[in-house]
């Protein structure tokens, strides 16, 4: 009976995002809320990230308090929190739903970086459920290693229109290319791993098969609902692509296709954990759509495995 019952919580849930593509959630637009321009950090090095840290965390600490005079209790209790000393933001902008790229670790010592790219209903005001997967991988991967997570676009809501086409994902392809970049420009030796959770495939899968490629040593997909391509072949990427998916996630059953609705393409085509698509399937455990980097987890060792790049190590679905 328990089974059932979760399958038909994914199932509807599958349902309602599916049906958000041709009926739109409806509901009054919420006032943006006030926040400073970003920081002018210019080109960000190894020898300036500490200036780049604090610059940010002063532009979270003038964010929180405009939110405070705005009303926005909760929002600016999360700023404060981010302006916290040690905390480690290469990128931050608190306008709107948000953009920030925190680091956990040591970046420009790491001989391993992650980033995190999150998928749908992430923002600052979400953003705790990022950092708290940010800093379990940390821990599981150990020293000399770096996790930034990444929330560098607008993620599309979980039920809309926009979280099953590839407009979001193509809008935030390049300023994840760039991002890259500016890992390597800071740390050259280090190897760089994209770890990519729902829609954060398909931003990922984006980046990597555009015109310049991206420039990593492995994309990993989990609880992905797809890339669109068809095959890991049509990514322009040297790197090892894994995919993931765990027993319990509801993504299983969002028809993994692609078809044209009202002259808009819905869906973003080949299951990665399918054996058409061509990546390498590692073992995600038995939970659910939030549930891949819960410390202790299966798939959260799995995934830091990867990063180390301990191939021989990660086990099978």
């Amino acid at each position: 009976m328990k089974l059932r019952a979760g399958r038909l919580r994914r199932t509807l849930l599958a349902v309602g995002v599916a049906a958000a593509v041709v009926i739109p959630v409806s509901g009054a637009a919420r006032p943006e809320i006030p926040a400073p321009a970003p920081a002018s950090l210019g080109r960000v090095t190894a020898t300036t990230l500490p200036e780049a840290y604090a610059a940010n965390r002063a532009n979270a600490t003038e964010a929180a308090a405009q939110a405070e005079g705005y009303g926005a209790t909760e929002r600016a209790a999360g700023l404060r929190a981010m302006a916290s000393p040690g905390r480690q933001f290469l990128a931050f902008d608190g306008r709107g739903a948000g953009r920030t790229a925190e680091v956990v670790g040591d970046l420009a010592g790491a001989d391993r970086v992650a980033v995190l790219v999150p998928g749908s209903d992430t923002s600052l005001d979400s953003y705790g459920r990022l950092r708290s997967g940010a800093l379990a991988l940390h821990a599981e991967l150990g020293p000399r290693t770096a996790v930034v997570a990444w929330l560098g676009y607008e993620t599309p809501g979980t039920v809309s229109p926009a979280v099953l086409t590839t407009g979001r994902a193509d809008e935030a392809a390049p300023a994840l290319r760039s991002f890259v970049g500016t890992l390597h420009g800071i740390n050259g030796h280090a190897r760089v791993s994209l770890l990519c959770h729902s829609y954060g495939s398909v931003v990922c899968g984006s980046a990597a098969s555009g015109p310049r490629g991206l420039d990593v040593a492995d994309i990993a997909l989990y609880g992905s609902p797809g890339t669109g391509v068809d095959a890991v072949a049509d990514l322009n990427t040297r790197a090892r692509v894994w995919a993931g998916r765990g027993a319990d996630d509801w993504i299983a059953d969002v028809p993994h296709t692609s078809a044209d609705v009202f002259g808009t393409t819905v869906g973003f085509g080949t299951d990665p954990v399918s054996a058409g698509f061509g990546a390498r399937v590692f073992a995600a455990g038995d939970g659910g759509h939030s549930d891949y980097l819960k410390p202790g987890s299966v798939p959260l060792g799995n995934l830091a495995r990867i990063v180390r790049g301990d191939d021989p190590e990660v086990t099978h679905a």
